[in-house]
């Protein structure tokens, strides 16, 4: 147990978890630009490659409330310790792997990796003073997002440099950096949840995350309309039905089916969902588009290098953002940031949807990307911490950001379907399927603009008035994590 002086040292703890988050982050993206490298260089095909993402997404949206339970339980700083020794575990594996199976398997283990978000949040939660909550918390949501944008803008420079075996090298050195200092420096959490893992719904979680999953990455491969795909749909919803009522039941449900139920828990989880829509979406496309040849009539003819730097501006304003949105917040109210956040990233869509002639409306366009969907992160989080109990902390926020990567495979594979609904010259999709594509993103966004106007006017959680304690709060918050006050109706 740390002592309470190093409880004070708030910015040691707050580089360690973002040290830890952007090597997770960083993971998330980094294989997206040289799947076909790797699958030349593990003799497989394009299809069986693909589950080198698909692996890390399944596990990722499975352990990420898994282990924020655990953490929640048990104490977040060592799980955070062991979450990041997984990460560097599998990073070893796939740096080493000479088939395609053992990549696969790498993956699984990095994608234990995702409970670093929830316990991040949490030990923030529990350790930072008030005044500093609101800020921390929304930089490192928008570091997480950060990093899946920078991932694809780092990869070819590494690859090119030395060999797709770094993109993993690279995060496993960081992790490791990141577990040494997180067992020395960050303090170990006073609030503990009592009870235990209640295994049925873990599993029928996991059986759901899978079934929604898979089909939703296969879709565009399968065909929407094949019965493998509606086989999957089908069962995603009964398991999702059961998991809720297994849950609801269960005396030590994994996440608390109350607590989902809120309406500044549920709001929030329903504009996540629509904003990861656009956003990984984007990070899975916009290179494809740049790398287009230009004898099509629309592409650049971009390297790789030069399609993952289109994304560059996306990354520095999404990161500058959430360092600023946490006083913004206090200023006008979480609620309306993320309002504004929705509508901004509406702006950039609607750009990339009818202007993408030149290379500097794509750069504008991703810029102003970054300013929305870090305001929109940064705000979402601080909400989501705010409005449950210290012990939930650790289980909301890990399926605030698992609805958000589930948002992010619905909006991938809406947009496979409509950019490879018609092809060009050379079996290249017409510049039309992207226009329509980014369209329906502009949409997406238009809907989490609106499902942000239904978050509790309450939600301004972490305003603090003059007098240094919050204002309108659904949960006032004081140093140490202690929660006071009553939730207005």
């Amino acid at each position: 147990m740390a002592s309470e002086t190093r409880r004070t040292h708030h910015q040691v703890t707050f580089a360690v978890l973002a040290a830890g988050v952007a090597a997770y982050a960083l993971l998330q993206s980094l294989v997206t630009p040289v799947l076909a490298t790797i699958a030349v260089d593990l003799h497989t095909d394009q299809n069986t490659v693909t589950w080198v993402l698909t692996a890390y997404l399944l596990s990722a949206s499975i352990f990420t409330p898994i282990m924020g339970r655990i953490g929640d339980m048990i104490g977040k700083e060592r799980v955070f310790v062991a979450t990041l020794a997984a990460l560097a575990v599998g990073s070893l594996l796939a740096a080493l792997a000479t088939n395609v199976t053992v990549m696969i398997v790498a993956r699984v283990i990095q994608g234990v990796g995702g409970g670093v978000l929830p316990l991040a949040f949490g030990i923030i939660r529990d350790e930072f003073p008030q005044e500093k909550l609101n800020g921390a918390v929304g930089a490192i949501a928008s570091l997480s997002a950060v990093g899946a944008g920078l991932g694809i803008v780092l990869a070819g420079p590494i690859v090119n440099a030395l060999d797709y075996h770094w993109l993993f090298w690279l995060p496993m050195i960081l992790t490791i950096a990141a577990a040494v200092a997180a067992h020395f420096f960050v303090p170990e959490s006073p609030v503990r949840t009592e009870g235990k893992i209640s295994w049925p719904p873990a599993l029928l979680l996991s059986a759901w995350l899978v079934a929604l999953l898979v089909a939703l990455s296969e879709a565009p491969t399968w065909g929407w309309a094949s019965g493998k795909v509606i086989g999957l749909l089908i069962a995603a919803v009964v398991l999702a039905v059961a998991w809720v009522e297994v849950e609801r039941r269960a005396a030590a449900p994994l996440i608390d089916m109350n607590m989902m139920r809120k309406k500044a828990v549920w709001t929030n989880n329903l504009v996540a969902l629509l904003i990861g829509v656009g956003m990984y979406a984007v990070f899975a496309f916009l290179p494809e588009f740049v790398q287009t040849p230009k004898s099509t009539g629309y592409g650049f003819g971009a390297s790789i290098t030069e399609s993952g730097l289109i994304l560059l501006p996306a990354s520095v304003t999404m990161f500058l953002v959430g360092m600023w949105a946490g006083s913004f917040a206090r200023r006008i109210g979480a609620k309306a940031v993320v309002i504004i956040g929705c509508l901004v990233g509406l702006v950039s869509m609607a750009i990339l949807a009818f202007a993408h002639e030149e290379k500097g409306e794509l750069f504008v366009a991703t810029a102003v990307m970054g300013v929305g969907f870090g305001l929109a992160f940064s705000a979402m989080s601080s909400l989501i911490v705010s409005a449950v109990p210290p012990e939930q902390t650790g289980v909301a926020s890990g399926m605030n950001a698992n609805i958000r990567t589930i948002g992010g495979s619905i909006g991938a594979a809406l947009m496979a379907s409509i950019v490879t609904s018609g092809h060009g010259p050379g079996g290249l999709p017409k510049e039309s399927g992207y226009t329509n594509g980014f369209a329906m993103l502009a949409g997406a966004l238009v809907v989490a603009a609106l499902a942000a106007m239904l978050i509790p006017a309450a939600g301004r959680t972490l305003r603090g008035g003059t007098d240094g304690e919050p204002e309108h709060a659904e949960l006032a918050l004081v140093p140490g994590g202690t929660v006071v006050g009553d939730a207005p109706e």
